[in-house]
């Protein structure tokens, strides 16, 4: 922990202790990669993944939790979950810090915030649970890449791809939520969203963060649908209460849009001089529109005043094609008595060290060596390319088949 971290937590009567580690090594086996192998040419849920990969992390939590609490830790914060690949074995990694209480009280607790979005969460009356996850694996397949692929020869928005990416985010926010509710929380702060690699073809949406509790939105039990989820940092969070607001849901939206062939063309042409793209221009315009649009119609749905930090977020996915991703968190107006403890944010929690927040690992774990959409797009285009190679001959034939039977028909008619 950096200074300013133990100083933030000092002022809520905790201390760091040691780091504490849980891992878990575990292998999909001959028959869960048989389906998981023929799910992944389908398409859609990996379902022999998504739960191989969700007993991993937990697995590897407990331990973690385990050893927090042998060494007389009252909780741990900075929690992350990590997963590694090697020899086709897949070990998950979670690390955090324990922290002690001067005097302790209170069940014990893990949370994904560092020492800071900690103290500014229990400041903003947020109490922490446990770090809770919803992640979901899944696959493009090869019917809707090869769809998406002829899509992609007209300009416009590629419905096959978007449709994917924003079904897979809002599964993944559900399972988030649900395991928040079997905790006893009514909230989930500080949610990171991950994009990761799980093999060609197939990768996993992860979203983590910290299932807590605020007595102001409720004192029982909440149902999944009821808790509140915030991707806000924790400084973040108590401003917005400062200023009378709470988060209501994270909202999100993604678009892909194909520049397509024609204009694809045109603007290669046009590259070759100095001048403005406009295809490409108005290509990128109409993507943010659509997200920010789709983002609105959302949160209006929730019922939501506004969205407040949206981060609007573009990259390349193939020549041609880019994926546009909004992602922001709803709010509205706050109850009474949901004002901070605090009328001011101490300096500590303002200053952030960043060579020892939330920077880096100090344990290593084993790393995939490539990114998460390069080894989609690897899979399904190896798999577009072996269904091209089957159809290519099939239609040869058929139209060497109809070229006889016209020829014979000519000749019976002569």
């Amino acid at each position: 922990m950096s200074g300013n971290e133990i100083y933030c937590l000092a002022q809520k009567g905790l201390m760091p202790g040691e780091i504490v580690v849980g891992n878990s090594v575990v292998s999909l086996g001959v028959a869960g990669g048989l389906g998981a192998a023929g799910r992944t040419f389908a398409g859609g849920e990996i379902t022999q993944i998504t739960s191989l990969i969700s007993d991993g992390r937990h697995a590897a939590i407990q331990r973690m939790e385990a050893e927090a609490q042998r060494d007389g830790a009252i909780g741990v914060t900075g929690v992350r979950s990590r997963l590694g690949r090697l020899a086709g074995f897949t070990e998950f990694l979670a690390q955090g810090t324990g922290v002690v209480a001067q005097q302790p009280s209170g069940s014990f607790f893990s949370t994904a915030a560092s020492g800071i979005g900690l103290y500014c969460q229990l400041d903003a009356g947020y109490r922490p649970v446990r770090f809770a996850m919803g992640n979901i694996a899944y696959a493009l397949g090869v019917s809707r890449g090869l769809m998406g692929s002829f899509r992609t020869l007209a300009r416009g928005e590629v419905k096959e791809y978007s449709s994917m990416y924003n079904e897979i985010r809002h599964t993944a926010l559900a399972r988030l939520r649900h395991e928040a509710a079997s905790y006893g929380a009514n909230s989930v702060v500080d949610v990171r969203i991950e994009m990761l690699p799980y093999g060609p073809g197939t990768v996993e949406l992860l979203m983590t963060g910290t299932a807590s509790h605020h007595g102001a939105l409720g004192q029982g039990a909440a149902r999944p649908e009821q808790v509140v989820t915030s991707e806000l940092t924790g400084e973040e969070l108590w401003n917005l209460a400062r200023i009378g607001y709470v988060p209501l849901q994270i909202v999100m939206a993604t678009s892909v849009y194909s520049l397509g062939v024609a204009a694809g063309i045109g603007a290669m042409f046009q590259g070759l001089r100095r001048t403005e793209l406009p295809e490409v221009t108005q290509m990128i315009y109409e993507a943010r529109e659509n997200c920010l649009e789709l983002v609105r119609r959302e949160a209006q749905q929730l019922g939501a005043e506004r969205v407040m930090s949206t981060r609007l977020q573009i990259r390349e996915i193939g020549q041609g094609l880019v994926e546009l991703v909004a992602i922001g968190t709803a709010v509205r107006r706050a109850l009474p008595g949901m004002e901070p403890q605090s009328a001011q944010l101490i300096p500590q929690a303002l200053i952030l060290d960043r060579d020892h927040t939330d920077v880096e690992d100090s344990v290593q774990g084993l790393s995939p060596g490539m990114a998460p959409m390069q080894l989609a797009r690897q899979g399904v285009a190896g798999g577009s390319q072996q269904l091209l190679g089957c159809l290519i001959p099939i239609v040869i034939f058929g139209f060497m088949l109809c070229m006889g039977l016209f020829s014979a028909l000519l000749q019976a008619l002569d």
